[in-house]
């Protein structure tokens, strides 16, 4: 069917019901960053493919809203058909609440997808409509009747986390959120978000590509917990056994009905992770949100967590430097064979499950599109003189990398490439060497990352930093080193990304990551300090770096970065390999 087709039947069913509008936030029951493809409703009505992005269709209009990762990728999605793209963030463009407030007459009636829409968000949107007369309402799902051969909600098998890295039991985790309970006079908890609950159950499955999740909720009181779940998953009788020993199974579509008896007393709930469907059962009047208790207990890996994450990054560069190491740069590629060469590696690795995400391999003006992903139509030959953006990262058994390199092709870099690159480095090497106050938050290291680039002029726009799961989701809240006011203070266990960027729109695009662990480093009479531990171990593109704008502390910081590459990685790579990791991480 296509777009008009789909857009023609959606207005039928709005008129049926009397809605001006319908509003599509394009994400899961469960608030999910990355969906399955049953809830892929952006996708299906817009044909827009981008991880994020929000529609509005009215009787007359149909919008697709886009932030700058994806201007040039929805553009194309969406030429030829009745939307519209609004870029986000650019001057003169609404973003699409205002757009309603200031587009809809008053009177209007817009629905919204009762079981995708938080109920945060439909109560601010609510709020703010209702000021100028116009009407929210919580409809079902209005694409369902029109979706032919819809996917089916997602099914894979759980296995268990292994203890040796889980670090806690499933039992003992849910003490621990009773004892949090307690410790506030509360008598349950709903939990909605799906690593928060592969995290507290110690499970892990494969409802979403590249993230190790399941389809189920969570309802933990103090004498009772609830995992709602199709029990066909455990086709281990041992692990069914050992689930049903900490919580009672329930039917997955039994939720929204049982959570009324369920959640009685005063709760807890998070109304950013909670789909406006479970509004009704939880509107006690003595309940307190706020977000998720797990979500931060996840957050703060624990040293059985930490040391899964160090193996996983050892065992991972291994893969990586012998796939640097194997390339050859005066060979012809595309895209997607260099990426599949990396992936080619990391498969050869003990206990690695698969991809973290779809990699992004963006060479010359494709790696100034700092989310790029290259598909068969559009993956460019890789030949000649030319920088390639290469962000990937591994699910291994005990642990989650992300990782990119900048990899230099052909000539020798210009000027300007070597230049751009060091003033990115040395925002990341910045970073990653430095001490910081108990209580920091991320946002107040983000200028460490940017300073350099800020004194030619020049920046990134992305955030800097994002928190990373545990053989979980690579994109893990709440930490964010960023712009962003984000009121979450950096503690020990945390691990972020450290990416600053630059991207230079038809040439190429440069970043760096690694991963990073917050530690304890000192206490003195002014209070307790940390710092980080780099848990990524593969050499930076020397051949990029302009050393005269290196200073010796920088010099210092990467030659011994390179010295622990090498101890770490010389007895687990190839001969072939050895000679290359030597000269990678010989000294500047």
């Amino acid at each position: 069917m296509d777009i008009e087709k789909k857009l023609e039947n959606l207005r039928k069913s709005l008129r049926e019901r009397n809605l001006d509008g319908y509003l599509i936030i394009g994400t899961d029951p469960h608030q999910s960053e990355y969906v399955a493809p049953r809830w892929r409703t952006r996708e299906f009505i817009s044909g827009f493919t981008g991880s994020a992005g929000t529609v509005i269709v009215t009787l007359d209009n149909a919008l697709l809203w886009v932030d700058s990762r994806y201007f040039i990728q929805a553009e194309k999605e969406i030429q030829g058909t009745e939307f519209q793209m609004m870029k986000l963030d650019t001057d003169n463009t609404p973003d699409p609440y205002r757009w309603l407030e200031e587009n809809m007459e008053e009177g209007s009636c817009v629905g919204v997808d009762s079981s995708s829409v938080s109920i945060s968000l439909f109560s601010m949107l609510s709020s703010r409509l209702k000021a100028r007369g116009i009407i929210i309402e919580a409809t079902d799902d209005l694409l369902d009747p029109i979706w032919q051969k819809r996917p089916s909600i997602p099914f894979s098998e759980c296995e268990a986390m292994d203890a040796e890295y889980a670090g806690k039991s499933a039992k003992e985790k849910v003490e621990d959120v009773r004892s949090f309970l307690r410790s506030r006079d509360l008598r349950w908890t709903f939990i909605a978000s799906l690593d928060d609950i592969a995290w507290l159950t110690n499970l892990r499955a494969d409802d979403i590509p590249c993230n190790p999740v399941f389809v189920s909720y969570a309802f933990i009181s103090l004498s009772k917990a609830v995992l709602f779940i199709d029990k066909a998953r455990f086709a281990d009788k041992a692990l069914l056994q050992s689930v049903k020993a900490v919580f009672e199974l329930r039917p997955y579509e039994n939720a929204v009905k049982d959570l009324k008896n369920l959640a009685k007393g005063a709760g807890y709930y998070s109304p950013e992770k909670v789909s406006e469907v479970f509004h009704k059962a939880l509107s006690g009047k003595n309940n307190i949100t706020g977000r998720d208790i797990t979500t931060d207990m996840k957050t703060r890996k624990n040293k059985a967590e930490i040391k899964g994450m160090k193996l996983a990054h050892i065992y991972d560069a291994a893969a990586y430097v012998s796939f640097l190491a194997r390339l050859d740069r005066n060979e012809k590629y595309d895209e997607i064979e260099i990426s599949t060469l990396l992936e080619n590696e990391r498969k050869k690795i003990p206990g690695y499950l698969g991809p973290s995400f779809n990699p992004i391999s963006g060479y010359r003006e494709h790696g100034a599109m700092c989310h790029y992903s290259a598909t068969k139509e559009s993956s460019a030959e890789v030949n000649g003189h030319g920088l390639l953006v290469l962000d990937t990262g591994s699910q291994f058994e005990f642990g989650t990398t992300d990782i990119t390199r900048t990899l230099l092709f052909g000539d020798e870099a210009t000027e300007e490439e070597k230049r751009d690159y060091t003033l990115v480095l040395k925002g990341h090497l910045a970073l990653s060497r430095q001490k910081f106050i108990k209580g920091t938050r991320g946002v107040q290291l983000d200028v460490l990352a940017k300073q350099f680039l800020w004194q030619y002029g020049e920046s990134f726009f992305h955030g800097t930093g994002h928190g990373v799961g545990c053989r979980l989701n690579v994109h893990e809240g709440p930490l964010r080193i960023s712009s962003a006011l984000i009121d979450v203070p950096l503690e020990p266990g945390m691990v972020t990304s450290d990416e600053p960027g630059l991207y230079k729109e038809g040439r190429y695009g440069i970043r760096i990551e690694n991963l990073l662990a917050v530690k304890e480093d000192m206490e003195t009479e002014f209070g307790a300090f940390y710092s980080f531990d780099v848990l990524t171990l593969v050499p930076y593109e020397k051949k990029l770096i302009d050393l005269s704008l290196i200073t010796d502390e920088e010099r210092k910081q990467i030659d011994e970065y390179h010295k622990r590459i090498y101890t770490e990685l010389h007895e687990l790579v190839d001969k072939d390999v050895l000679k290359w990791l030597s000269d990678a991480t010989s000294p500047l």
